[in-house]
């Protein structure tokens, strides 16, 4: 069962090649070229192959058909679901102002964040940050509710712990607490409270300069940093807050490019929903080539070969017809992938390791130390 792939001398100028037996998860050996006739020449030198996983490149299909036909080639499937993302991408890249367009409707369309109202009535803006922190609540609020509805159904502690992912001491706190346990902010003590009295003087007589306290303050002992200082005025005068309310510049309009739209098709993250809806209702023939492209996929995922003539026909009329046509070319190798379970995964891990081993001589050695380094090293 061998694993063959290029691993790089100098990336983008000259490469070689690894091959390794995947039963045993080792290299067997190292070309000093990426070439066919190479490949060709070892493969005959050690015949007995049975199974050749590879990427789709050519030469690598031209070797093994050449010098063991018997043996079954497989493609990598990591290796199809990255080359349907840059078909993907090429597809959607002549529709790029569609894209923007479509980007910018679902900016406009999402609801815009309301500024929360604070016990003594200022108003806190929502960030980026204080989002996060009320979806990380709300996701320990839905968890707390499941829990105590288990506890209502007499559950034990440890059962509760295990089906929903948490300690039995936290369950135990949970219990004993007898509602939703916010979480408390820690109490923070600046090194210039000390210092309160004299700034809140300064203040009146009508000192607002910071780096001008600064100076005076380390005349009495303070060592804190200038933005110390600074942090603790604008949280006790209020600067920053009123800087907070002034209107804020005319942002960017939001714009995506046809790769990170690519990713947003094939993934469908719960934030692009609504992107994706604007564009699909923009373009039903992107809309098609979404779930074309999706149908790939999960036929990888799911090794769904009887859906593949299904897929061919369809592609076939669409904007992955040239993709479409080059799977048709090495047929065998990709409905050999969806049959058997092998990959080339354990030789990219080999490829990592050999770039270790090489970096580590970097200068001192040529190929054939190279290759016995990697054939002996434990």
């Amino acid at each position: 069962m061998l694993g063959i792939d290029d691993w790089a001398w100098r990336r983008g100028h000259r490469y070689g090649t690894i091959l390794c037996d995947l039963e045993r998860g080792k290299v067997v050996d190292l070309l000093a070229d990426r070439s066919a006739e190479s490949t060709e020449c070892w493969l005959r030198t050690h015949p007995g192959t049975e199974v050749i996983s590879r990427d789709r490149a050519s030469l690598y299909a031209q070797a093994a058909t050449n010098a063991a036909p018997q043996a079954i080639q497989v493609a990598d499937r990591w290796h199809l679901l990255h080359n349907m993302t840059e078909a993907l991408t090429e597809a959607l890249a002549p529709h790029h102002r569609l894209l923007n367009e479509a980007a910018r409707m679902a900016v406009a369309a999402e609801p815009t964040p309301q500024p929360e109202q604070e016990k003594n009535g200022s108003v806190t803006p929502v960030t980026p940050a204080r989002r996060l922190q009320q979806q990380n609540r709300q996701r320990r609020l839905d968890r707390y509710e499941v829990a105590m509805e288990k506890v209502r159904e007499g559950r034990s502690q440890r059962e509760i712990g295990r089906q929903c992912g948490l300690s039995r001491k936290t369950v135990r706190r949970w219990i004993k607490a007898g509602d939703f346990p916010e979480r408390k902010r820690g109490l923070r003590h600046s090194s210039v409270e000390t210092h309160r009295e004299y700034l809140e003087q300064r203040w009146q007589q009508g000192c607002h300069n910071a780096a001008q306290l600064w100076r005076e303050l380390q005349t009495r002992g303070f060592f804190g940093r200038p933005h110390t200082l600074r942090d603790w005025l604008q949280k006790q005068y209020g600067r920053r807050r009123e800087r907070m309310q002034k209107p804020t510049p005319q942002l960017r309009q939001p714009r995506i490019s046809p790769r990170k739209a690519a990713w947003q098709v094939l993934k469908q993250p719960e934030e692009a929903q609504h992107f994706l809806d604007e564009l699909y209702h923009r373009s039903p023939q992107i809309a098609a080539l979404a779930a074309t492209a999706r149908e790939f996929c999960r036929i990888i995922r799911e090794r769904d070969a009887v859906a593949w003539p299904d897929w061919q026909r369809n592609a076939a009329a669409g904007p992955l017809a040239g993709f479409a046509k080059h799977l048709c070319r090495d047929e065998a190798a990709f409905l050999a992938a969806l049959q058997h379970l092998w990959s080339n995964g354990p030789v990219e891990g080999q490829v990592h390791r050999l770039k270790l081993i090489k970096r580590s001589m970097y200068g001192r050695a040529g190929f054939d130390r190279l290759r016995l380094r990697v054939l002996h090293a434990a």
